[in-house]
């Protein structure tokens, strides 16, 4: 999936060279997120999401397929750069509605799979395992483009989510965990919503995490900060491409090893407006070794936050809600990702590229001084 973006991203970049084109990706992949997000909920409670999550995972083969169809060179050269931008952008769409499904079906089959005991460690070996997943797809994509073109790139990809499949195929049967199979769709939904407004742990590390990732992301301009300020190509663009997750897979590694033991609100407070700073850094920067390294860091960073936010997702949800919880969270964090990059292209084409980064730093550490003064229980909270 992460070779699927890092590709998407340079080759939109290549045929527009337009901020606002690049935005519009992470837009139509966040929109069917968002929409789909709390029925997905419902589904994934009532559905045997072993089935479900190999079901997900085939269709991503479809959508990969599509793309490599398009940059096959004989189909390409027949179409037009604009009927190769709004494909991508169909496409990408279909992966919003996929993901809408996939990011609380991989939730919940954890806790399904994985003693509560366990949990905290689980979140950090799933994190970990699938930001080294995001390290070798980032970094490898861009070798790839370079050397084997995207149609070849493509393939690999293909023969990746198929192995995926067969992995999850391997999984016994999960079985529904909904108490009440009578309760109707919107009940159910608005069960879940109710729940997570009224845990103030989980409102509090998701609201954060939204808010900073909307305004902080950078990952939507990297392709032009690699081809016109640090001016490092397409291998240079995948390995900034992948700092972040690099940081991310280190301090994951460490926290699996030594895992926090107190003032984890406290630390994701800290991690967050660090964060901010290095998305700062990176945007004044025009030294290739200064950008990585303040990516890297903030991969770090990031990556504690992932930990501490994701094991207060798995052990304050109660099992019967977990598919619900879960899209409301995929809701809030992983499709401000998407929406952050379209901000970003927004604020780019308004400000210029590397005013709309520091603009978005700057704004993740207001958004921690707020939660600072009107969440005090958020930095007093351990688990």
């Amino acid at each position: 999936m992460r070779m699927i973006a890092t590709v998407v991203w340079w080759q939109m970049y290549l045929i527009t060279k337009d901020p606002l084109a690049l935005a519009f990706i992470g837009l139509s992949e966040a929109v069917p997120a968002v929409l789909l997000s709390l029925y997905s909920g419902h589904v994934v409670d009532r559905s045997d999401n072993r089935n479900l999550l190999v079901k997900t995972v085939l269709l991503y083969v479809l959508c990969a397929a599509a793309l490599l169809t398009i940059t096959i060179p004989s189909v390409e050269d027949s179409l037009s750069k604009h009927f190769i931008q709004y494909s991508i952008y169909v496409i990408i769409f279909c992966t919003g509605v996929i993901r809408a499904f996939l990011g609380p079906v991989t939730n919940s089959i954890m806790a399904q799979m994985v003693p509560k005991s366990f949990l905290p460690s689980a979140v950090s070996w799933r994190s970990g395992t699938w930001l080294g997943a995001s390290v070798l797809g980032h970094g490898s994509a861009g070798f790839l483009i370079a050397y084997a073109g995207y149609t070849k790139t493509f393939g690999l990809i293909i023969l990746y989510i198929l192995i995926s499949a067969a992995a999850a195929f391997l999984i016994t049967a999960k079985p529904p965990q909904h108490k009440n199979r009578e309760q109707k769709t919107w009940d159910s939904v608005k069960e879940g919503l109710k729940y997570v407004m009224g845990t103030k742990e989980l409102l509090g590390a998701m609201a954060l995490d939204l808010f900073a990732v909307l305004f902080g992301g950078a990952v939507a301009m990297i392709p032009f900060f690699a081809g016109e300020i640090l001016k490092v190509g397409a291998i240079g663009f995948g390995w900034l491409n992948a700092a972040t997750d690099i940081g991310s897979a280190i301090v994951i590694i460490y926290l699996t090893l030594k895992p926090l033991k107190k003032n984890q609100g406290l630390t994701l407070l800290y991690a967050v407006a660090g964060f901010g700073i290095c998305i700062m850094t990176f945007a004044l920067s025009t030294s290739y070794i200064l950008s990585f390294a303040a990516l890297l860091i903030s991969g770090v960073l990031d990556g504690i936050s992932v930990v501490i936010r994701g094991t207060i997702l798995q052990l304050k949800t109660p099992d019967e809600m977990r598919g619900r919880v879960s899209a409301i969270n995929s809701m809030f964090i992983n499709s401000a990702n998407e929406i952050g990059s379209f901000e970003s292209g927004l604020a780019a084409r308004i400000m210029g590229i590397k005013p709309s980064v520091v603009f978005g730093g700057a704004m993740s550490v207001l958004v921690v001084i707020g939660a600072w003064i009107k969440a005090p229980s958020l930095r007093k909270f351990n688990y």
